[in-house]
């Protein structure tokens, strides 16, 4: 079982007031995908005009962009909200970067001022992969992340 508390004091300790939002998703998303099993891909989406633009992660190659309101990551970025999906397959609009991927969660990451500028985005090739505990433990870990590379004004 992941210790998600464990995890987010090393998230911490890894992206506190280094002002490098690349290096930092970097080192975030390599975390994820090190120390929660059964992933496929783990890392971020930033938002450019209206698609979301892949940034940092592990995994295979991903889409480059995707239009905001589309597919799992565009529905979570456009309604400001986490979207867990046990079975990929049966969301609509559900844009396939990998077909290996079967559950998804996405949360969204916010600026100060609660306006969305990413999302963090896990997938996995097993169906039914990401519980509450799971949601919880991720959500936080995207507010600690998203504290050290919000756009700053």
């Amino acid at each position: 079982m992941v210790d998600y508390d464990d995890l987010a004091l090393q998230l911490e300790g890894l992206v506190r007031e280094v002002p490098h939002p690349v290096a930092n998703m970097a080192n975030a998303s390599a975390l994820i995908y090190d120390n929660l099993p059964i992933l496929n891909w783990a890392g971020f989406y930033l938002i450019e005009g209206e698609k979301l633009v892949l940034g940092p992660f592990q995994g295979k190659p991903a889409c480059i962009e995707i239009p905001l309101g589309s597919g799992v990551c565009g529905t979570a970025a456009a309604e400001n909200r986490t979207i867990v999906v046990a079975d990929v397959h049966t969301f609509p609009g559900h844009i396939a970067c990998d077909c290996a991927s079967n559950s998804e969660i996405v949360v969204p990451l916010r600026a100060a001022d609660g306006s969305v500028f990413g999302v963090l985005d896990i997938d996995s090739p097993v169906l039914n992969r990401f519980a509450e505990r799971d949601r919880a433990g991720i959500e936080h870990f995207a507010r600690i992340i998203e504290k050290e590379i919000a756009p700053k004004d």
